[in-house]
């Protein structure tokens, strides 16, 4: 359908509309063309916005910027959510609720640095490193949620279901296109490093991902072992030492501590119901 014929099948949709006495021929048009050009939020807002501006006799332009002005916020949140929900987290976590008096190691300071998504454009690592229950996942979520609702793109998956995936798409010859895929997301959030071990095939696949994003996309790890430690996942001592390199040159690397806080508060409920 070209323009012009467009164009004259919402004028007689008007047309007709407006013969009925219920219908405004104006409000009809500015419905109809909100529909035809995708403008949820001016739909249901214009006529608010036009009461408003006449009753502070606001000119034409600001008029049109306000318009304008709900449609654009309203398209940025959507995208906010869309790409939290692309980046596939296991829960939602936000940084602000992070308790940082159960955790001493954790500042406002230091998350307002990880939430800023400068470090990612500039394709530097993020470690976690911390005992289970101190709070690396939840800081993992946190900080992708923020990245992903600052505009980038961010993919969060385990260890074990990342090296999964890349073995099945070797076997089906597919594992190009798959490292591919992974290098367009602007930071990969791989939780639950050093859980479990890695065979030599499964920490070369994994040594592939890391070194397409080296020094241009950014990796956050969250691990429960040190670094001097990473040799009992990954067996191949060189292959262990360049992962440790890679994940570590430029890096935000924070510890976590050892103090569960998932087993303090478990305590503390047990000791308030006894």
């Amino acid at each position: 359908m070209t323009i012009a014929t467009a164009t004259r099948a919402t004028s007689r949709v008007v047309r007709a509309r407006a013969a009925i006495p219920e219908f405004d021929a104006t409000e009809v048009a500015i419905d109809e063309a909100c529909r035809t050009l995708h403008l949820p939020e001016v739909r249901a807002q214009w006529a608010e916005l036009a009461e408003m501006a006449a009753k502070e006799r606001r000119s034409y332009r600001d008029f049109l910027a306000d318009v304008f002005a709900v449609e654009v916020a309203a398209r940025e949140e959507r995208g906010k959510v869309r790409r939290v929900r692309e980046a596939n987290f296991p829960r939602p976590k936000r940084l602000e609720d992070f308790e940082f008096e159960a955790n001493e190691n954790i500042t406002p300071e230091l998350l307002g640095t990880l939430a800023d998504p400068a470090w990612v454009r500039s394709g530097h690592p993020l470690c976690l490193i911390g005992d289970s229950g101190t709070g690396k996942s939840h800081l993992l979520i946190g900080i992708g949620t923020a990245i992903a609702e600052a505009g980038l793109k961010v993919r969060y998956t385990t260890t074990a279901a990342l090296v999964n995936e890349l073995a099945e798409a070797a076997s089906e010859q597919q594992l190009t296109r798959t490292i591919n895929r992974y290098e367009r997301v602007d930071l990969l959030c791989l939780d639950e490093f050093g859980y479990l071990g890695l065979d030599a095939a499964g920490a070369k696949l994994l040594f592939q991902v890391f070194t397409e994003r080296e020094e241009r996309r950014a990796i956050a790890i969250a691990s429960n072992a040190p670094f001097g430690e990473w040799n009992q996942t990954i067996t191949d001592p060189r292959l262990c030492a360049a992962i440790v390199d890679r994940v570590t040159f430029n890096a935000h690397i924070v510890e976590t501590g050892t103090d569960s806080y998932r087993l303090a508060s478990t305590k503390a409920r047990l000791s308030a119901a006894a």
